[in-house]
């Protein structure tokens, strides 16, 4: 991909993205579930923000919210603002959340196999982006998927652009679904538990693709995970969430070595360590 912006420090600027006060209600026949309550976090441009937490915490609703992709019904917003560059988005019209979704603001899913439609080739997948949201002509739309998915390490794109999503190993699939949701140039990407049933060996390539792709375009990540490790390596801050609030926030090396919350210390306490041999 060309005409790449230039990388900022992180922290030097107004947050790209900005969550205030979010609540996230889904209105249930019988009872509402408050899944979100009160959260606040910002991310900068070039920087990499880790949501972490245990399955249920609200991180995901948090993390749907910032492009109001939650299911309307059940899921209400009484409450809250997702600021996009100071201007808040999560009251706009659909219509106008969908030209920002792809171009301003992009989502990699836990599941490729599930998140690409297994009936349409893997390039068109990565083309209709452009199509959709950006209004490029069809040779311009596959020019731009095949640099999007060299830009993501994939190998003989051509050949990947042709293929369908069956066709591709998991670690694949996952490049793929990065380049879709790059291909459009956002400022910022939400990544939600991106190594979920990878590998080993391939989640350490998407987790060191994704701080290559920050650092070369600039961009904001917002990393939705619940694995420490990965927090540690990729993060420079790191926002920890229980029952729906945010509990703790800090730079990752502080909140790591000083934690001050006792769900932080518990959740330390329960990553594996290698201990040395004795």
């Amino acid at each position: 991909m060309t005409d790449t912006p230039a990388p900022q420090t992180p922290g030097t600027t107004t947050p790209v993205l900005q969550i205030r006060d979010l609540h996230v209600d889904f209105r249930l026949e019988s009872h509402t579930v408050h899944a979100v309550r009160g959260v606040n976090l910002a991310v900068h441009a070039g920087e990499t923000l880790a949501v972490v937490g245990e399955s249920g915490s609200g991180k995901s609703a948090t993390a749907l919210a910032a492009l109001r992709l939650n299911p309307e019904p059940p899921c209400v917003y009484p409450r809250g603002e997702v600021l996009l560059d100071g201007a808040d988005i999560l009251h706009r019209p659909e219509r106008a959340l969908r030209r920002l979704r792809g171009s301003d603001i992009s989502m990699v899913f836990q599941d490729p196999m599930t998140s690409l439609d297994p009936l349409q080739r893997c390039g068109h997948q990565v083309s209709e982006v452009l199509r959709l949201h950006g209004g490029h002509s069809r040779q311009e739309a596959r020019t731009a998927a095949l640099e999007a998915l060299a830009d993501v390490g994939i190998p003989d794109p051509e050949r990947r652009y042709r293929q369908y999503p069956h066709e591709l190993s998991g670690g694949l699939r996952q490049r793929v679904m990065i380049a879709s949701a790059l291909v459009g140039r956002p400022r910022v990407l939400i990544a939600d538990e991106p190594t979920t049933a990878l590998d080993v060996t391939v989640q350490r390539q998407i987790l060191d693709l994704l701080t290559d792709l920050r650092e070369r375009h600039g961009m904001a990540v917002v990393l939705i995970t619940h694995d420490l490790g990965v927090v540690a390596e990729t993060a420079d801050r790191v926002v920890v969430m229980r029952h729906g609030e945010v509990v703790e926030s800090g730079d990752v090396e502080q909140v790591f070595a000083r934690p001050a919350h006792p769900y932080t210390r518990a959740l330390l306490d329960a990553t594996p360590r290698l201990e040395p041999a004795a």
